[in-house]
Parts: structure tokens; sequence; C-alpha cells
């Protein structure tokens, strides 16, 4: 393990919930976020895999945002539902593949925004992971944004711990030219449930600005801007490709920076004041790098006969956990897996090994797929 990693981890297992002396920016015990809900064992995005998120003690659930053709939010990662539902099979909609704009980028399928609430209805989530369980297929509708805020609330009312709602606002501005922007719809349903204030158990995120901008004149809720990236190169550094590169509104307004512009001191300094933390890809935190042999190209380490993020080895962490809480700022970062080939070779196939890294880093919350390593890492086993 390289010398660098193993102090991290020292450090961290030094720190004991009952200590209260996390790195986090206010001392606080790190958040963990329940991923589209416990996505690593159940459909992304159903009541189902946000109940068992709250079930392994995750602190917050996450639903991504879109709009139907209805007006009605719903929780889908993308407006493009074709990879986690069953539409494609369902001759009834076999008329409604299309291709449309996102982000720029032309995607073919099947659009929440052609579709009413009571036709989404009808559809069944699915695992789009190849890699997972693909049994509970079929089983579970799409749900509302409402019906996460009161699973949120009655399980809060049930365990006894607030349970809290970190809902994404997915690519604002396809849904801006759609005719169905999603913020009024979320901040009106957030002021139906009292959720106005910056104690309110909810946060905001989105990936890009303007956006978050406008939320700030209209709510005190917590809002977090979200930082992107393509890749990782073999070296360690981060890959920008579109439209990965930028906030897809700084693209349309033809602003030259990137996201990780948005990540120095000075664009740091500038967050803070329309939002109260970040998101950022985890490699932006601490990343890795592949060994290189005298050919040039990446060694496999593990002699399993694939090149992966398992190959790579951990580079020294980045100043941007600690410039963002010098700014004022938390960090919270995604994404956080279980499954082998996405860990490096340091955490010895060990996923909570990751996740003890980067708490000793003092990340004040990370967005996992598996909420119930996440909070055992947490607490140190």
């Amino acid at each position: 393990m390289a010398a660098a990693t193993a102090a991290l981890l020292g450090a961290c297992a030094s720190t004991t919930p009952g200590q209260n002396k996390y790195p986090t920016l206010n001392g606080a015990q790190p958040l963990v976020i329940g991923h589209r809900g416990a996505s690593g064992y159940l459909p992304e995005h159903t009541l189902a895999s946000y109940q068992k998120a709250i079930d392994m003690g995750a602190d917050f659930i996450e639903p991504d945002l879109v709009v139907t053709k209805d007006g009605e939010l719903v929780a889908r990662h993308e407006p493009n539902i074709t990879a986690t539902t069953d539409a494609s099979t369902r001759p009834e909609f076999a008329s409604r593949k299309t291709t449309r704009k996102v982000d720029g980028v032309n995607e073919t399928g099947w659009f929440a925004t052609d579709f009413t609430l009571a036709e989404l209805r009808t559809l069944r989530a699915k695992q789009p992971n190849p890699a997972r369980d693909k049994s509970f297929d079929g089983q579970f509708q799409i749900p509302t944004f409402r019906e996460i805020l009161e699973l949120a609330k009655t399980q809060s009312a049930r365990t006894g711990r607030t349970i809290g709602v970190y809902a994404e606002t997915k690519h604002p501005t396809y849904h801006v030219d759609a005719g169905l922007p999603i913020e009024p719809r979320m901040l009106a349903m957030l002021a139906e449930y009292g959720y106005t204030k910056k104690d309110s158990p909810v946060i905001i995120q989105s990936f890009e600005v303007s956006n978050l901008k406008a939320l700030r004149k209209l709510t005190q809720v917590r809002l977090v801007q979200l930082v992107d990236a393509d890749d990782v190169d073999s070296k360690g550094n981060m890959v920008l490709v579109a439209p990965f590169d930028k906030p897809y509104d700084f693209a349309v307004a033809k602003d030259p920076r990137t996201f990780p512009d948005l990540l120095t001191p000075q664009g740091l300094a500038e967050v803070k004041t329309y939002a109260d933390g970040i998101g950022p890809w985890k490699p932006y935190l601490a990343s890795g790098a592949h060994v290189l042999g005298a050919d040039g190209k990446p060694k496999d380490l593990n002699g399993d006969g694939k090149i992966n993020d398992n190959d790579r080895v951990a580079l020294p962490p980045t100043d941007v956990v600690k410039n963002a809480h010098a700014a004022g700022l938390f960090v919270h970062a995604y994404t956080f897996r279980s499954e082998a080939p996405g860990l490096l070779s340091d955490y010895k196939g060990d996923p909570k090994a990751e996740y003890k890294r980067f708490f000793a880093l003092g990340v004040d919350g990370l967005f996992s797929d598996f909420p119930d390593t996440a909070v055992a890492a947490r607490a140190g086993q």
C-alpha cells in the first residue's frame, strides 16, 4: 500500500464518532448519501431502492429529477429512460422512440418528457448495470418526487432519525428547452412540506450553474455545485471531453471555463456566492495512476488480463477539500461502489478502505451505491 494511503487510513482509524473530531468543515460526522437509493442492490430510483438505503443507515436518499409530458416530477437518472425501464419492450410505446439532443449530444430512445405520468406508471424499472443483480427487473414502478418526500418523512418518524432528500435537477437546460422547467415545480412541492430553509432535510444539486444561481434567490435550502469530467488518464489526470468538460449552460453561453475552473480558489469563492457545497467526482480529490511498463502501456498489476482501476495506484490527494473548506463550502464526493474493478490496487479489493481514505481526507459526505458498506466504514468496522 502506498505510504500516503496508509497514513490517511491510520488518521481515519484514530477518529471515532464519539470524539466528534472528523476533519469535516464543521467537525460533524460525514453523511452517507444513498446514491439513487441502494442502487448496488436494487434497480435505481425506485421506492424499494430508497427504502433499502434508509434501512442500511443512509442519512440522505438521492433522487434525480426529470419531468413528464404533463409536468410531473419523477425520479430517473436521465430524461432518456431506455436503460432504466422496460419502455423499449412495450409495443404500445414503440412509436415513442425518437432522437433528442441532451446537452448538445443526440440520443435515441424513449424520453420521460414524451410520456404522461399515467403512462410512465405502467412501465417497470430495470437494473442498467449488467454486472449487477437483474432478478428484480420488472417489479417496481417509477416513483414521483412527492412519493419520495413522503417516504423520507414517514421513515424519519419510524426510525427516529432525520432522513434527508438530496435531489438533483437533471439536465436543467434540456427541460427548459422542452418547456418543462424542473425548478419551479420542485420549489412548489418543497414549499408544501415547509422545506424552504437551510436546516430543512433537503439538498438540491446541479451540474449547471445558472439554475443554482437562480435558486439561491428563491430558497435557502442548501445548494450543491456538482463537478464532472469525462475520464481519468493513465497518469491520473482528469480528461475533459464534451459534454462532461463544463456545465452545459457554460457551453450554451460560450463561457470558456471548464469544470476544473470551479475548483480553483477563485472558482470556489464564486461557488460560495450561490451554493453551500460542492459535489466533485472523487478523482478530483484523490486520483490514481497506472504503472507504465517499458513499452509505455499500463501494467496488469493483478494479472487478470484486464486493465482497469484495479491496476491503478493511489496518488497523493489534491488541495480541493482543504480549499473548499477554506472557502466555507462542504464537500460531498461521488460515486463510491464496491465492485472490485473500480477499486484502486491500494485498497486490496476492500471497498471500506476507499471510504476510510476519503473520510480521512475530510469529505463532509459521499454518495454510495452500497450505503451499508459506507456506514460500516464510517463506524470504523
